[in-house]
């Protein structure tokens, strides 16, 4: 009878662990999204997406755009622009967007184009290591809302203290995103805190 009492514990414990940590998971990506904490930092970093010919997709456009409404607003003096080209491609994601940036008000010698990373850990990885040469230790990071926590997180992982500021327009801003872009964000911040602070990562890139 003990036995049977302690399997049940047992089984009822590892059903509450299996519900309580994805819905944590899902409720801090949702809470990052729809109410970040946005301050004034040494740099803005806007993560990749698709270029194509040296001009930045839908997704990319509206980060660059995010970020330069935060420059303007005098939120760092400095922007960062990651992100490295698809094979056979003439040009960079990161190249691309300090091209638009220049080419719209922000002065060229105030952004920085690393052309390294196709997802998000490679990219936090090198923009770090990057701020880091440089003493720079605030970073506000432009994204997508449901992006904001895991990209966040990695980068506070690894030394800096980072802030989101999430995209206000483009097809992946909160108003166009949907459920599906949630619950597979909610399922990559799953994966970085439980494999990739371990050593094992799971690359996100999408194609």
């Amino acid at each position: 009878m003990i036995f049977f009492k302690i399997i049940r514990r047992v089984i009822a414990a590892v059903l509450l662990i299996v519900i309580a940590v994805p819905l944590y998971a899902l409720g801090v990506t949702w809470q990052a999204a729809n109410n970040p904490l946005t301050r004034k930092g040494d740099v803005i970093v806007v993560l990749g997406a698709a270029q194509l010919n040296g001009r930045p997709g839908e997704v990319l456009e509206a980060r660059l755009q995010e970020a330069k409404r935060i420059y303007e607003l005098g939120l760092a003096p400095q922007i960062i622009t990651v992100g490295a080209g698809a094979p056979g491609d003439r040009t960079t994601e990161a190249a691309s967007g300090k091209y638009w940036l220049s080419n719209n008000g922000v002065k060229s010698r105030n952004v920085t184009s690393l052309e390294v990373g196709r997802d998000t850990w490679v990219s936090t990885e090198n923009y770090v290591k990057f701020m880091k040469v440089k003493d720079w230790k605030d970073v506000i990071i432009v994204t997508d809302p449901f992006h904001c926590r895991r990209a966040m997180t990695m980068a506070n992982d690894l030394g800096v203290v980072a802030t989101c500021s999430p995209v206000k327009t483009g097809p992946n801003s909160l108003e166009n995103s949907g459920k599906r872009y949630l619950v597979r964000e909610t399922g990559a911040y799953l994966s970085y805190v439980t494999l990739g602070r371990r050593g094992i990562h799971i690359s996100d890139h999408l194609g």
